[in-house]
């Protein structure tokens, strides 16, 4: 009760020495502070008893508890405020008046909810002032140049008290995240000077600024000065002492940044104040001429704050506080009045012309380091001799029961190519970026596709000058980052110590840290990591004040903690933990594979690049001579495989050809190795890559290798190579494929792994029954392949026979075991390929015979080896099959090798796919294969679930008219003609956009027999697309199910379909209604045509708005309909009673 006798006092004095006006504009600011509804605002201004008005407020300010009393003080400067204004009034050089007004307000509740409201902090300041000085009603304002206008001391009690508050310390730390997107850097390097020349005598720097003009007032064109007399409002400013400011007044209102200014200077304007703009520098800059001239009007200051030499906001930190950042903010107005009649000293001298900022000497020479280190790195030599456009991608859960999510395989047409490469798809990527917020870009491929390839480029384009958004790019391998312990800092993430080191001091960090949307940070080879648990879960800040380990640091990349506003950029393996926290990035893309024809210019350039031109023609007879590796050199790594191993067989002169197999072809490319190699020189390098392997990595240290004379004999053979840019022992195998060929030498020759464990590596069986989780996914078909290979052609030598005799019987009885119908498409394929790894005549037709007459890979991605192998499977098989090719991914000549074997009798792919085969069958003139992809597709049955799907079905429709324009019967598409079922379930926003193409191409399908335009999203065609669909009736002559549930049909649908029902009286068996908003007269119109619908067995009218009206009429109808078998009609709407009276009069109706 105190509490408000004492608010309601201070209420009572402020009323009594007030105007209505201002009372007015109280409980207008009341209403804007949604401290009072509209009702209850409009009933105090018509308040006649004072008292009563006061006791009103005072009780609105006392609900907000312990906020009472500052409430009060708001309230008081709500009502100071036209004393303020006219004190600050003054004549402008037309005679105008010019005020400046203040609404303070303090939001309600504790600190956290004070920094995330939308209050200006320089109303707070005021406030924090007012509050000091309650007995004050007015404020002299001064004309010092020294003024200010923030208490110190008040914000320093305000800050200690949110420190120790436990509910602000996260809050606390975004003030700095705030002060770094406030107060962050703008590089635009190379602007002229002379962007500034138009500035006049009043943009010279000075301590204080204008007062802006009134809302809605235009400022007046510029007198001269013999029209200003000797006015006190008009007196000469007092010069500076310094070329820096101590306090900054800004408008109130909004404040806008401009981040297309020079580095380091930023534009402020006050929206609605008719300020002109602010140009703000924090750095140091060149000494200008300060004099104003005389005729420049006195600026009025807004009060000092007591005991304070001078302010800083709380969001523009000092020098001590961030690194870098420099104490004094110079300031200038920019002249917005197009029309200024002279031109100030400042412009005339060109000693006074504006310098632009530059970066710390520091910050430059670590820029050039590191664009110099960019430059001068070696090309590596197993990067791709040919340009790849990269592709976008998706994720989507897989099939299997745990969810995981992995790239999605699109249809080939579906493919949408990012033309340009990888630097400029960041460019794009950037100008779609949302501000302060990290930028995650994905590259995904397959081993030795080339990924780290791209990201090279993107670090030699950016230190070439092509990535002028970034003014750091931070190329970083991720083999650099897996060291133990929690002693590392941002600038080991940045520039780890096992790279070639650069100096980054804490300004280079500083600065960095201050601008990170001007950041790239790219992490190559993320699967190097990926054997850390809990790698990007762990916990971190936006800057981490205490080391901590590298897993940290990663953890504050991915959560958008640390260096949040960044581009980062990952490249990793498809399969993978990173792919399982990809579904927020911004962009995925993947590394495609060659074709044949880009294999083919690879091999060209190999050996141009190899001096062995003649070569050439030769090496790409050899290729073609084995259509296997064909088609495995859509991958860069085995295509320079096949280059290394055509070469030496050239070489050596004699007639030969390459090996059939994978497990044969780097057999003979480490035949010569293993030849000269120091004793058990093969098996410690094994071991060591199986052993790396299963940590998931592919780096060793040099003290790794047990001798010296090993480590020689493994670089000279070109086994293992130094890691490029390191400074540490490093070495890299050279290629992944190799690894795992490596990995499977260690399988297959050691004795620590049991005989009946050997099955478990080949990775056909559950994931819970295998040893390891096939990250070496290589090992499987070498494995097979070194098992089975011949002692005289393979390493036979480090193997004893006996041990390979026996793990080639249980090899080979448990291939004979697997029930091929029990294994999924993926792993039914690499089953094929252990098997034909083995050359083993009897394990091949055994498994090729098992096969079962269906094969589905739906999902499943099909590469061009796959599709070889499975070619060749089919073949053998002897038998018919039926495909289904639909989201595989298939190349169009794939397409057609396996559209065109005689045992395929039919088979399902993408629409768009299927066309395009056609279209290049009938480019290329052959007819037979033409008719034969024709006569065997199929699209029995077609669910349409998005708008491409109908547009590609409508695309078929349209090709058969093209080529079938008499509408003969016998001409028409298989596909076409023996479609009997179409589902349409789009939902309810795609669905009556794309029915009106259905409902035009409908008549097309001749033999269709069930159409089903029920979804369980609802399709909500409406009584529109019902009235297309009752025009196309008659041409559905065999239509037997027609399902419009859940489509939004009512009474105006239904007596449309009613109408036309009767076309379809000889055919339709099924007719569905279900849940749709159909009255009595709908229903009525219904009963009517019931008698004539003679085929009729099932009607479904469930769910609907009709009352016991329209049940009773469909009832009556039903008893002169003997053929109907089922009338389900319960709805919400008919009284139980009823519906229970009609089911005992017919007990053909279901109320289910």
């Amino acid at each position: 009760m105190n509490h408000f006798e004492a608010i309601l006092a201070q209420v009572r004095t402020l009323l009594s020495s007030q105007q209505p006006r201002q009372v007015q504009a109280l409980l207008d600011g009341l209403l804007e502070e949604e401290l009072l509804s509209r009702e209850y605002h409009c009933a105090l201004l018509h308040e006649p008893d004072g008292e009563a008005l006061a006791r009103k407020i005072s009780l609105t300010l006392l609900e907000k508890e312990d906020l009472g009393l500052a409430y009060s003080s708001w309230v008081c400067s709500r009502l100071q405020a036209p004393a303020v204004e006219r004190a600050t009034s003054y004549r402008d050089h037309g005679g105008h008046s010019l005020c400046a007004t203040m609404e303070l307000g303090l939001p309600e509740g504790s600190y956290l909810e004070l920094l995330n409201s939308n209050a200006d902090p320089l109303h707070l300041y005021h406030l924090s002032d007012n509050m000091d000085l309650p007995g004050e009603e007015e404020t002299e304002l001064t004309s010092e140049p020294d003024t200010d206008t923030i208490n110190c001391d008040q914000f320093s009690k305000l800050l200690q008290d949110m420190e120790g508050d436990e509910e602000t310390r996260e809050a606390y730390a975004n003030i700095a995240e705030l002060d770094q997107y406030v107060f962050q850097d703008t590089q635009l390097e190379g602007l002229s000077k002379d962007l500034f020349n138009h500035i006049g005598t009043e943009e010279c720097f000075s301590e204080n600024m204008e007062v802006p003009v009134e809302a809605g007032q235009r400022p007046p064109k510029r007198r001269s000065l013999e029209e200003h007399p000797t006015d006190p409002k008009h007196r000469k400013l007092v010069p500076p002492s310094r070329s820096s400011l101590n306090c900054l007044d800004l408008p109130v209102g909004h404040i806008q940044l401009l981040p297309t200014l020079p580095q380091g200077l930023w534009q402020i304007s006050g929206a609605g104040t008719g300020l002109p703009s602010v140009l703000i520098y924090h750095g140091e800059m060149s000494q200008v001429n300060h004099t104003v001239p005389s005729g420049s009007p006195t600026v009025s200051s807004l009060p000092k704050s007591p005991d304070r030499p001078c302010s800083t906001s709380p969001f523009a930190p000092s020098a001590a506080d961030l690194p870098s950042m420099p104490e004094p903010a110079l300031t200038s107005r920019v002249n917005e009045a197009e029309d200024t009649t002279s031109l100030s000293p400042c412009q005339e001298g060109p000693e006074s012309s504006i310098k632009l900022p530059k970066w710390p000497e520091s910050v430059e020479r670590f820029q050039h380091s590191l664009k110099d280190k960019y430059q001068v790195e070696p090309e590596n030599l197993s990067s791709p001799l040919v340009a790849v456009e990269l592709v976008r991608a998706r994720l989507e859960r897989g099939s299997n029961k745990s969810q995981e999510r992995e790239l999605a395989t699109p249809d080939w047409t579906e493919r949408q190519l990012a033309h340009g490469g990888l630097a400029e798809v960041l460019q794009a990527v950037v100008d779609r970026r949302r501000p302060r917020e990290t930028q995650v870009v994905a590259v995904l491929g397959k081993a030795g596709q080339g990924k780290s390839h791209w990201a090279q480029t993107v670090s030699q384009a950016w230190a070439r000058g092509q990535l002028p958004q970034y003014d750091f790019v931070f190329y970083v391998p991720c083999h650099c980052l897996d060291h133990p312990g929690d002693t590392y800092h941002l600038q080991d993430l940045l520039c780890p110590p096992s790279l070639q080191p650069l100096v980054m001091d804490d300004e280079v960090l500083g600065h960095i840290v201050r601008q990170p949307d001007r950041v790239l940070l790219i992490l190559d080879a993320f699967e190097e990591l990926e054997a850390q648990d809990g790698l990007l879960h762990g916990p971190c800040g936006p800057l981490p004040p205490e080391p901590c380990s590298f897993r940290g640091l990663l953890a504050g990349l991915f959560q958008r903690k640390l260096l949040r506003g960044c581009t980062l950029l990952l490249t990793a393996r498809p399969r993978g933990r990173l792919t399982q926290s990809l579904s927020k990035a911004d962009a995925i893309f993947e590394v495609p594979s060659f074709s044949t024809k880009q294999a083919q210019t690879y091999m060209r350039h190999y050996f141009e690049n190899s001096g062995t031109v003649g070569d050439k023609d030769k090496a790409l007879g050899l290729l073609e001579g084995q259509p296997f590796l064909l088609t495995h050199s859509h991958s860069p790594v085995l295509c320079r495989a096949v280059c290394q191993l055509s070469k030496a067989l050239l070489e050596q002169g004699t007639e030969t050809q390459l090996p059939c197999t994978l497990t044969g072809l780097y057999v003979g490319l480490l035949g010569p190795a293993v030849r000269d190699s120091p004793p058990g020189a093969l098996a410690e390098l094994a071991k060591l890559a199986w052993e790396l392997g299963r940590r998931h990595q592919s780096i060793l240290q040099e003290t790794q290798l047990l001798s010296v004379e090993v480590r020689t004999w493994a670089v000279t053979q070109g086994l293992v190579q130094p890691t490029l840019g390191t400074t540490e022992t490093h070495l890299a195998f050279s290629s992944f494929l190799l690894q795992c060929f490596l990995g499977a030498v260690w399988l297959a020759q050691c004795n620590e792994i049991r005989d009946k464990e050997l099955p478990q590596y080949l990775a056909l069986t559950p994931r819970k029954k295998r040893p390891y989780d096939n990250w070496l996914e290589g090992v499987p078909r070498f494995l097979t392949g070194l098992v089975f290979q011949p002692q005289a052609h393979c390493l036979g030598t480090l193997v004893e026979p006996a041990v390979v005799d026996r793990k080639r019987k249980v090899l080979t009885r448990y291939l004979k075991r697997l029930q091929l119908g029990t294994l999924r498409a993926g792993r039914l394929l690499e089953l094929l390929h252990c098997a034909h790894e083995t050359q083993e005549p009897g394990i091949w037709e055994h498994v090729v015979h098992q096969l079962p007459g269906h094969l589905s890979f739906l999902g499943t991605r099909l590469t061009p080896p796959d599709v070889h192998i499975l070619a060749r499977a089919l073949e053998t098989a002897s038998q018919d099959f039926s495909l289904d090719l639909r989201q595989t991914g298939i190349e169009p000549s794939g397409l057609g090798n396996l559209v065109g074997l005689s045992c395929v009798t039919s088979f399902r792919a993408a629409l768009s796919d299927t066309m395009v085969l056609w279209e290049s069958l009938r480019h290329q003139g052959e007819p037979q294969l033409l008719q034969a992809a024709e006569e065997k597709f199929t699209i029995e049955p077609f669910k349409a679930k998005s708008p491409k799907d109908v547009e590609d079905l409508d695309s078929l429709v349209q090709t058969q008219r093209l080529r079938n324009p008499l509408e003969d019967e016998a001409l028409d598409l298989p596909a076409i003609r023996h479609l009997k079922k179409l589902e349409f379930a789009l939902g309810p926003v795609l669905g009556p956009q794309a029915f009106p193409t259905l409902v035009k191409i409908l008549p097309a399908f001749s033999s269709l027999q069930h159409l089903d335009l029920d979804s369980l999203s609802e399709n909500k065609i409406g009584d529109e697309g019902v009235s297309k669909l009752s025009a196309t009736f008659t041409q559905l002559k065999v239509l037997e199910t027609l399902n419009l549930s859940q489509n939004s049909i009512t009474d105006v649908g239904a007596c449309k379909l009613a109408e036309a029902l009767p076309a379809l009286a000889k055919s339709l068996l099924r007719l569905s209604l279900y849940n749709n908003c159909i009255c009595d007269v709908g229903a009525k119109s219904l009963a009517q045509v019931l008698p004539d619908m003679v085929s009729l067995r099932v009607m479904d009218v469930q769910f609907n708005k009709f009352t016991a009206a329209g049940a009773q009429q469909l009832a009556s109808s039903l008893q002169k309909c003997p053929q109907v078998e089922t009338l389900a009609m319960w709805t919400p709407t008919i009284p139980f009673g009823v519906q229970e009276h009609l089911q005992h009069l017919d007990a053909r109706i279901s109320l289910r």
